[in-house]
């Protein structure tokens, strides 16, 4: 595009948040429709038939996880920007699919078709957007335009919500009340495909390849530095110093089996940090509020069609308003204590719930509807872009694709099964439905507590050094290229002997410890922790010229 410096930061953001738009979009159009008359007349299935809804909504999610297995396999080889094209693209032959279903054939397998391509679009999106993100931002502001994207998936839902509850009122043909929503996603298909092209490769993914030119150029033109200036330089070096000691080589990608290993980088601890936050995000209960708001006014509290489809985008609002409040408080609050704010609001809003629907009287289930709403201002908070977040800084760059495949197909999987069950539990156990939610998200705050590390305002190099730091604690300090390090006024792991796990464990008290580092001191650290590859390895990982042109 010619841009450099903030706007090609812009724009970067702008094409990522586009795509979340659009997955918030597709979450949340089905709601509207599923019961709708016109829609049950043409997919006769669905009719009063809770199971089969569950199951045309819910397919979609199965393509999602296809989708994000596909980026597991081949995200390396593609790289991130041909990935996104990719996916919107995907995404759009899917739409028209599903749009053009006509009864003189079987609408109903041709509709589940679209649904499942649509869904493989959205997969590689989701599990390739913030990695890309991530590899071009600053530190500085990494975790708000990731939490950026993460909350726009409220407005696109919020937008589907509203769309659905317009098209109702349709007096052209009945069809156009389904068809016109799911077909209005192709604009942000289009918009997130077509300028994808104009932009530039993740810096990382460049340098992994050993394209190390193109590499230190879009490192230049997102920072706005000159190509062969110091801070250019200095973030190549780091960049290239993390990929050596990986052993990340150019000549072939990271093999699963790495995202299974420990040591000082840690590959099977960060990359089930993300696994579980999206597992988490999924069965504590979002999208059975999400997907099913209307349902659940008719179903569980009596309200009309038109009521709850009013309500739904009412809370739609709600939920894009508090969607907003993350990207003020992201790298102030950190992510612990948002993870642990939103658990505890989550748990509590679903206590309301059932709780009011016991009594079974419409005076208590208007408590019960206040509970929904303060659930999904919670979550729009905290749970709804956390898990993009986590994943897609926590891993390292030798694992990050595969890692943040992994914790999408975590999300795909496990959504794919509330959606699909929700209906069924509303059906059979109607308020246990509500408890059963409230009683996992109790369960998620021991674990956030004792297993998740704070990462606010660290780069990515420095995440590395926390699990560095946290491993060679363990080891009684076993490890370290000497004691030459930063002096920081760290507390020693042999200080916290007897202590138990009251502040978390030796990885959650080396990222309390360890003190913000600048550039410089990131290369100390990696020298003292063995994250700095040692000539031969260097040799073999970027190729002899580089080794010789830094020992120049």
């Amino acid at each position: 595009m010619g841009l450099t410096g903030r706007p090609l930061s812009l724009a970067v953001s702008t094409v990522a948040t586009t795509g979340f738009l659009l997955f918030g979009y597709d979450q949340g159009v089905m709601s509207g429709i599923i019961t709708d008359p016109a829609f049950n007349d043409l997919f006769t299935a669905t009719k009063d038939n809770s199971t089969m809804q569950g199951f045309v909504t819910a397919i979609y999610e199965i393509g999602c996880l296809f989708g994000a297995i596909f980026i597991l396999a081949f995200g390396d080889f593609l790289g991130r920007r041909r990935a996104i094209m990719m996916g919107g693209s995907i995404m759009i032959l899917g739409v028209i699919i599903q749009v053009t279903a006509e009864k003189n054939a079987t609408p109903l397998a041709q509709f589940i078709v679209g649904r499942v391509i649509t869904g493989v679009g959205n997969g590689i999106n989701t599990s390739t957007i913030p990695t890309y993100q991530a590899e071009c931002s600053k530190t500085s502001n990494r975790g708000l335009l990731i939490c950026i994207e993460g909350g726009v998936i409220a407005f696109g839902t919020l937008i589907a919500y509203w769309i659905d509850y317009g098209a109702s009122y349709n007096s052209g043909p009945p069809s156009l009340t389904w068809r016109f929503p799911i077909a209005f996603q192709i604009i942000f298909a289009l918009v997130l495909a077509i300028p994808t092209y104009w932009l530039p490769e993740s810096p990382r993914w460049l340098l992994t390849r050993g394209r190390h030119a193109e590499g230190t150029t879009v490192i230049a033109a997102l920072r706005g530095l000159e190509i062969d200036g110091k801070e250019t330089v200095l973030q190549r070096q780091i960049i290239l110093d993390s990929i050596a000691a990986s052993g990340y080589s150019d000549r072939k990608g990271t093999p699963l089996k790495a995202c299974f290993t420990g040591g000082k980088t840690q590959h099977f601890r960060r990359m089930m940090l993300g696994v579980s936050s999206q597992f988490m995000q999924q069965v504590g209960g979002c999208n059975a509020v999400i997907y099913y708001f209307p349902i659940l006014f008719e179903e569980s509290i009596h309200q009309s069609h038109d009521m709850s489809l009013l309500l739904g985008g009412v809370n739609m609002i709600v939920y894009a308003i508090f969607a907003t409040v993350s990207w003020f408080i992201i790298e102030r609050a950190g992510r612990r204590k948002l993870f642990l704010w939103g658990t505890v609001g989550q748990g509590l809003s679903m206590v309301l719930v059932f709780s009011c629907l016991i009594p079974g009287t419409e005076a208590a289930a208007k408590g019960a509807a206040v509970g929904l709403f303060t659930y999904i201002a919670s979550f729009g908070a905290t749970w709804l872009p956390l898990p993009w977040l986590y994943p897609a800084e926590i891993n390292p760059i030798k694992t990050r694709a595969k890692a943040n495949a992994l914790s999408t197909c975590s999300n795909w999987l496990f959504n794919f099964l509330i959606v699909m069950i929700t209906p069924i539990l509303i059906d059979h156990i109607q308020w246990g439905t509500y408890l059963f939610f409230a009683i996992l998200n109790a369960c998620f705050l021991p674990v956030i507590y004792l297993w998740y590390p704070e990462t606010k305002q660290r780069s990515l190099e420095e995440i590395d050094i926390i699990f560095a730091k946290g491993y060679a604690d363990g080891q009684g300090g076993n490890g370290l290229e000497g004691d030459s390090g930063i002096e920081s006024g760290e507390v020693r792991e042999d200080q916290w002997h007897g202590k138990g796990l009251w502040r978390g464990d030796r990885y959650v008290r080396a990222a309390m410890e360890l003190r913000f580092l600048s550039d410089e001191e990131v290369e100390v650290e990696q020298r003292r922790y063995g994250l700095v590859a040692t000539g031969n390895e260097m040799m073999a990982t970027l190729g002899a010229d580089d080794v010789e042109g830094k020992e120049a």
